[in-house]
C-alpha cells in the first residue's frame, strides 16, 4: 500500500489545466507583491515570474505563448502581448 506518486502527479496536473488562469493571476499577484517589497530586482523577479508560466504552460500541454519569448525568458523586462497586470 504505497503512495501512487503517478497518480498524484496526474491529479496536480489536471487541476493545473482546470485552473491554469487562476495560477497564473496568481503569479502575476505574487510577482507584483514581490516587486512593491523588492524594486531593485524586478528584472529578476519578472524573469522568474516568466519561467513560472512557461512551466505552467508546459505541464497543462497549453502553449505559453502568451508571456513572450520561448528562450526561457531571456527577453527581460518585455512584456508579452497580454502585459503584467495590477501595474
Amino acid at each position: 500500500m504505497g503512495i501512487n506518486f503517478d497518480d498524484i502527479k496526474k491529479k496536480a496536473q489536471d487541476a493545473l489545466s482546470k485552473n491554469s488562469g487562476k495560477v497564473e493571476q496568481g503569479l502575476d499577484k505574487a510577482s507584483g507583491f514581490a516587486k512593491s517589497k523588492f524594486g531593485d530586482k524586478a528584472d529578476k523577479i519578472d524573469n522568474v515570474t516568466q519561467k513560472a508560466k512557461d512551466t505552467l504552460h508546459k505541464q497543462t500541454g497549453e502553449q505559453g505563448d502568451q508571456g513572450g519569448d520561448q528562450d526561457g525568458g531571456q527577453g527581460g523586462q518585455r512584456p508579452g502581448p497580454s502585459g503584467p497586470t495590477g501595474q
